[in-house]
């Protein structure tokens, strides 16, 4: 009995410390990823974004988002994609208003997208 109490208590341990370090790691690629677009909103804000200033956001989410597909549902990184990609897009035409917009849909993403995968009791249960 006390072999079995023990075991349970160290696989609640340890699912609630990967549940911590998932949330952890999530939340700082998540936050780099933010900065980055806050970059390029600023830029395109002041009408100085690049086809290079998207390009290179839209590079270092691909790299973001090879290690992240361990922890998140593909269907958030995809819709993170098509926006980025549509954000590209609207950059190399020159379409501010429009690039600001999905920018606008990914910051907040960024922001609520972490949330969802911290170990709190409402994503438990």
């Amino acid at each position: 009995m006390v072999k079995s109490l023990t075991a349970i208590l160290l696989a609640a341990a340890l699912l609630f410390g990967l549940g911590l370090f998932e949330w952890g790691y999530v939340e700082r690629q998540f936050c780099g990823f933010r900065e980055e677009l806050m970059t390029l909103y600023d830029k395109e804000e002041a009408e100085t974004a690049t086809l290079e200033d998207a390009k290179a956001v839209r590079a270092a989410w691909e790299h973001r988002k090879e290690d992240l597909h361990v922890w998140i549902p593909h269907n958030d990184i995809a819709r993170i994609d098509d926006y980025l990609s549509e954000t590209v897009r609207y950059v190399a035409e020159g379409e501010h208003e429009l690039a600001l917009a999905k920018l606008e849909v990914l910051l907040h993403l960024t922001e609520c997208l972490p949330g969802t995968y911290r170990p709190t009791p409402e994503n438990i249960f």
